[in-house]
């Protein structure tokens, strides 16, 4: 059996230098050395200089590539946690990749020549478009809640209806991020009803905050009863306690306008009589990952004076994406065309079924015949917590298997094939099929394209 040859024959090979060029000579060289001593322990006839120099470039490569990875959302969930939510528009990208230039004015005013507040590139946007008093933000809406509590309730209590103590996605409770805000939680109604009365009864000298929580991510039906926000607000002041309304998804515009289901804005919680209102920047807004707070003036100013702010605040990224996104709502006819949440609910069945039936040939194509392509009518969810029992009517792409003993195992195997493509596709499963729902595709040639990687091995099972 041969010698294998010395790293620094690797090295000097056509191979090791176009390593060395694109990933630097101490990576190279551990790598070199890695698979060299791999191939000393497999016993196998040892390779050549060149050979290893291009299992190198190969290994190197593969771990250079970002985790952090584009793919083609066909799951049907449209605002997907898992993979990012809300897609930016056009002009918040823009925005973003300008403040990533250089320097930028985030906390200086131009007019004095002294140092500004970062949320006032914010606050004009948010108070004109709910009709708020004054907003400030941070980096999600459990942050803007727990921010807000801390800032107004410490060491004091809370009301909130049993109803409304939520849970959300990555065991996010509700009243454990109230104890983590230093404030007791004082549980009211049923979870099924709850009444002015019962708030009533709980308001006392140590209440601080009345807390509604809007139901963004789950539905009570039945026998139930709530307290209507405007009503709340009403017991709340003729208390003296201010409410603060938590409504989770963000919604600016009445979505009825794009035939969507209807979900309660910002600004009729503002005209309810909240006295704060916290929301997230990128669901159904449609903005990059924020928590925002707007309401009264005093109650802001004293959120803002918290330490805690600091450690909670957004970047100049953030800052101008949402800006940007913010600035696109002074044109609600325009919404529809560029930003994309809200472009992508508002597709209509019959144009996604349009992409369908003319990518259908080619999927069939790329998969050969072991597999059936066809074009179906399907229910597309909005996802991140909005709007949880509400579907909208979309088409996929949906694919059986015809040649296989067990289809299931090749479903599971063809989707393997299409995550592993140079843009990962992902579908979901339903019954024996796999579906490709169309409603989050717009680049259409791009899919096109990236189904010629499909190999021969899109049927095996794992």
């Amino acid at each position: 059996m041969c010698r294998p040859p010395a790293v620094d024959a690797v090295l000097r090979s056509a191979a090791g230098k176009e390593a060395i060029a694109r990933f630097g000579r101490p990576s190279v060289v551990a790598a070199v050395r890695a698979a060299l001593s791999e191939l000393r322990a497999s016993g196998v006839p040892h390779s050549d200089a060149a050979a290893i120099g291009a299992i190198v470039i190969e290994r190197l490569a593969a771990s250079a590539r970002p985790s952090l990875r584009p793919v083609f959302n066909l799951t049907g969930t449209v605002l997907h946690t898992n993979l990012g939510r809300a897609p930016l528009g056009q002009a918040a990208m823009a925005a973003a990749s300008e403040a990533m230039r250089g320097p930028v004015t985030l906390e200086y005013d131009l007019g004095t020549g002294s140092r500004g507040e970062r949320d006032e590139h914010l606050s004009h946007l948010l108070c004109a478009l709910t009709g708020a008093a004054d907003a400030t933000a941070v980096n999600n809406n459990a942050a803007a809640l727990l921010l807000a509590l801390n800032s107004l309730a410490v060491g004091r209590e809370v009301v909130v209806s049993r109803g409304e103590l939520i849970e959300i996605g990555g065991s996010f409770r509700l009243p454990e991020i109230m104890m983590r805000a230093g404030v007791r939680l004082i549980e009211v109604g049923t979870t099924n009803r709850t009444h002015p009365a019962d708030y009533a009864a709980a308001i006392g000298p140590m209440t601080a905050l009345v807390l509604k929580v809007h139901p963004s991510n789950y539905r009570i039906a039945g026998f139930t009863a709530a307290v209507p926000a405007s009503a709340l607000a009403a017991l709340a002041h003729e208390r003296g306690v201010p409410l603060l309304h938590d409504l989770g998804s963000g919604v600016l515009v009445d979505l009825r306008r794009f035939k969507l289901p209807s979900e309660p804005t910002v600004a009729e919680a503002i005209r309810d009589g909240a006295d704060l209102v916290t929301f997230s920047g990128d669901k159904l807004l449609g903005g990059p990952q924020a928590g925002l707070i707007v309401g009264q003036r005093d109650l802001i100013a004293e959120i803002n004076r918290n330490p805690l702010k600091r450690a909670l605040r957004i970047d100049k990224i953030r800052i101008a994406a949402l800006a940007a996104t913010l600035a696109l709502y002074r044109d609600p006819d325009r919404l529809a065309l560029d930003l994309p949440t809200i472009r992508l609910l508002a597709r209509s069945e019959s144009d996604i079924r349009a992409v369908a039936e003319r990518l259908r040939p080619l999927l069939q194509a790329a998969l050969g015949l072991d597999f059936a392509v066809e074009t179906v009518s399907c229910r597309s969810e909005i996802g991140s917590g909005a709007l949880p029992v509400e579907t909208i009517p979309s088409a996929a792409l949906a694919i059986a298997s015809l040649s296989h003993a067990d289809a299931g195992r090749a479903l599971v195997g063809l989707a393997e094939a299409l995550r592993k493509l140079p843009v990962p596709v992902l579908g979901r499963t339903a019954g024996q099929r796999l579906l490709l729902d169309l409603r989050c595709l717009e680049d259409e040639a791009a899919f096109a394209a990236n189904l010629a990687g499909l190999g021969e091995d899109a049927g095996q099972g794992p």
